[in-house]
């Protein structure tokens, strides 16, 4: 993952409502959550899900599927490790001790 990247996706977390939203999602796990409960789970009215939906789309933190007439949420979980995975890939490099003690694990 690329700095841009990153940033845009840290940036889409940073507003309550999306991260309320996206834990909501993760929770939910694999199978996701349908657009509508996952509104009347957060309280908040459909264009405001709408709006906030979209932003976590468009930068891959969140998915959505057509099942018939239902549109489901899903959380990206190979998108989200990838991002800890940047944040803590460089964790300590610079300090000795720490490489040391993760060498040692």
């Amino acid at each position: 993952m690329n700095i841009d990247a990153a940033a845009a996706r840290l940036e889409a977390l940073g507003n309550s409502t999306r991260l309320r939203i996206y834990r909501a999602l993760v929770r939910a796990g694999r199978a996701g959550m349908p657009v509508g409960r996952l509104q009347g789970h957060l309280k908040i009215p459909a264009s405001t899900l709408s709006h906030h939906v979209k932003a976590l789309v468009s930068v891959g933190l969140i998915s959505q599927v057509r099942e018939g007439t239902t549109l489901v949420c899903h959380a990206e979980y190979d998108t989200m490790r990838a991002l800890v995975d940047f944040l803590v890939a460089e964790c300590c490099v610079d300090e000795k001790q720490c490489k040391e003690t993760q060498t040692a694990v």
